[in-house]
């Protein structure tokens, strides 16, 4: 398990951001204080509080670099 902050303030980095992580198998999501959402949800993620930086959580995708590499953009 992995986890990186990540910013994602805007609805094009929104949808950019679930397209890359639905290329991957595995668990990823996103923590924002006491909630906890999927993080290849897009209704999910715009029930956040996107103007703060977010935690992702990587659970068990075994491309784990390989996600980050793709998701470095949106790295804080």
């Amino acid at each position: 398990m992995k986890s990186v902050k990540v910013n994602i303030n805007s609805i094009d980095k929104v949808k950019k951001f679930v397209n890359i992580l639905t290329k991957y198998d595995g668990d990823f999501d996103l923590v924002s204080g006491h909630y906890v959402i999927d993080a290849k949800s897009i209704m999910g993620i715009f029930s956040l509080d996107l103007s703060e930086d977010l935690e992702l959580v990587l659970q068990n995708s075994t491309d784990q670099d390989e996600v980050l590499e793709a998701i470095k953009e949106f790295t804080v």
